[in-house]
């Protein structure tokens, strides 16, 4: 009896251990940058880099990829960064 006991203990532990590491490694995944650009034909407006790695303006996905589109903007006259 008290050798099951110390297996569901175990078994409880584990599970718990494994949650616990689940919940702690997703939790940078929401994290996102952002970048002010602007060009002469613009206001001054942020773009950001997802946590799936696409692009968002004014909070849309654009659906492209934030380098793709940074190099895209910066290509027709943008100025991004600074």
């Amino acid at each position: 009896m008290a050798k099951k006991r110390l297996n569901v203990k175990k078994t409880i532990n584990t599970i718990f251990m494994i949650i616990l590491l689940l919940v702690t490694s997703c939790k940078d995944d929401d994290t996102r940058s952002c970048t002010n650009c602007n060009s002469p034909q613009t206001q001054t407006f942020e773009v950001c880099e997802e946590s799936n790695g696409n692009a968002s303006v004014n909070g849309e996905d654009t659906g492209v990829r934030y380098d793709i589109y940074i190099a895209d903007l910066e290509a027709a006259g943008a100025n991004c960064g600074g």
